[in-house]
């Protein structure tokens, strides 16, 4: 079973790099010295540029190695881990005897477990992770986010790509003038979100509708999957739902993204340089922050850049969490969502939502029209002409003037259509014909009584 982690997958993957940069970063310096030797200046020169590199990739493998120990649970692996980075950090890679580098990355690579020596304690932590599925924000933190945001007298739009029961998102903008969306994955956590959001979208939000650019803040707690994808795709979950959410969000619209420290990886870090700015990064409270490790990064969103070099210092939080500040630190009002009318035109879950039907019929012209009472029923009936006897004879049976007849002589018709079997004899034959006939009648209440009209 162990098979399926992700966590577990590319720790096996990583130990593999760590395994092939310790074999070749030697022999990269060794080769420097030869090149000296035979006076090939220029040769040495460009395997130093290569074995830059390879300490550049070793870096970037331990420390990818320090976040995936953290997220299985490793604290001691996690802790070695770190002092080996920044051993390497200060390591002269000109230094003529690797042998003292070489013991520490082989007892690192050595504390890397695989899929058959992985421990029971972390199969267990893993399997706590996927069977929560999602981590919901605890509720005095979702207030202290709160405090920080400003919000507009005029009516906003505010998304929930996986609100789960929508507990959050109804914390966030309690008593204030907004729209909430959600969008849940399971059934029974959607119908209880329908009991506090405005709209709440069934299914996958990777398969719902939703209109680009039309909302002014998105509160996103992704979930935390280990668990491989279909195929075997290694895509983690909270990277690919701040990709696909920042589309939703406006320009100058405030992203709240809760996620776990160690995943404040380059790549994610990158994707939000890239498109927000006023970055900040708080650490939950200690009780909060021991069980997920949980922090909020928030950002107003820009035009798209290049932001390598601010993502290169927010990615540092990753591997130390220590110096991220605390939540009870975010100052009140630093993020003022925008003052702008917008409407939310698409808003579609994946998956059937009796809730979400009625609204779009509701506003469907054609539904209206499908639905309306039938004018013939409600309209005052008058016809071209003056009906002949014959004519009256069958708007009567057929009951469309039933009821009560106010005239000088007041009274109540009822009429209706019986079926009537006719017999004629032919004496001279010796026969009997019968013939079915329609025959109308009138059941008429005056003051005097009943009549009947046939």
């Amino acid at each position: 079973m162990s098979e399926g982690y992700y966590v577990l997958e590319k720790m096996e993957e990583t130990k593999r790099e760590l395994f092939c940069l310790i074999n070749t970063m030697p022999t990269k310096r060794k080769a420097i010295d030869i090149y000296l030797k035979r006076g090939s200046k220029e040769r040495a020169k460009e395997t130093f540029a290569e074995l830059k590199t390879l300490d550049i990739k070793l870096c970037d493998t331990i420390k990818t190695l320090r976040l995936l120990f953290s997220e299985a649970e490793m604290k001691a692996e996690a802790e070695f881990a770190n002092k080996v980075f920044a051993a390497i950090k200060k390591f002269n890679l000109l230094t003529p005897d690797y042998s003292k580098l070489i013991q520490v990355l082989e007892k690192l690579n050595d504390s890397v477990p695989d899929n058959n020596t992985v421990s029971a304690k972390v199969i267990g932590h893993l399997m706590n992770n996927v069977k929560m599925g999602y981590y919901p924000t605890e509720p005095g933190h979702i207030k202290m986010i709160k405090n920080s945001l400003k919000f507009p007298e005029t009516s906003i739009n505010i998304l929930d790509p996986c609100c789960g029961c929508g507990l959050a998102l109804n914390i966030l903008t309690r008593n204030e003038n907004a729209v909430t969306y959600g969008v849940e994955i399971d059934e029974a956590r959607a119908r209880d979100a329908e009991t506090r959001l405005n709209r709440v979208g069934f299914g996958s939000y990777f398969f719902s509708n939703i209109g680009r650019e039309s909302f002014h803040s998105i509160f996103l707690n992704p979930p935390y999957l280990n668990m491989m994808g279909q195929g075997g795709s290694k895509s983690r979950s909270e990277k690919r739902f701040l990709v696909e959410s920042i589309h939703n969000l406006m320009m100058d619209g405030v992203l709240i993204y809760i996620i776990p420290y160690y995943r404040l990886t380059f790549d994610i870090a990158k994707i939000l340089c890239d498109n927000f700015k006023e970055i900040s990064v708080y650490r939950f409270l200690d009780n909060e922050f021991a069980k997920y490790k949980q922090i909020a990064v928030i950002g107003i969103k820009k035009e798209k850049s290049d932001g390598s070099e601010q993502a290169e210092t927010l990615s540092e939080y990753a591997m130390l969490p220590e110096k991220i500040p605390y939540i009870t630190e975010l100052e009140m009002h630093k993020y003022t969502i925008p003052d702008v009318e917008k409407e939310v035109s698409l808003f579609q879950g994946a998956q059937f939502n009796l809730g979400e039907l009625a609204r779009q019929l509701e506003k469907s012209e054609s539904a209206k029209f499908l639905f309306e009472k039938s004018r013939i029923d409600s309209n005052e009936k008058r016809p071209l002409l003056p009906l002949n006897i014959g004519q009256i004879g069958l708007v009567g049976g057929s009951g469309l003037i039933n009821g009560y007849i106010d005239c000088d002589e007041p009274h109540i018709i009822k009429g209706r259509v019986i079926k009537e079997v006719k017999k004629r004899v032919d004496e001279v034959n010796d026969t009997l014909t019968e013939t079915r006939v329609n025959k109308m009648l009138f059941n008429i209440l005056t003051s005097d009584g009943v009549k009947r009209l046939a």
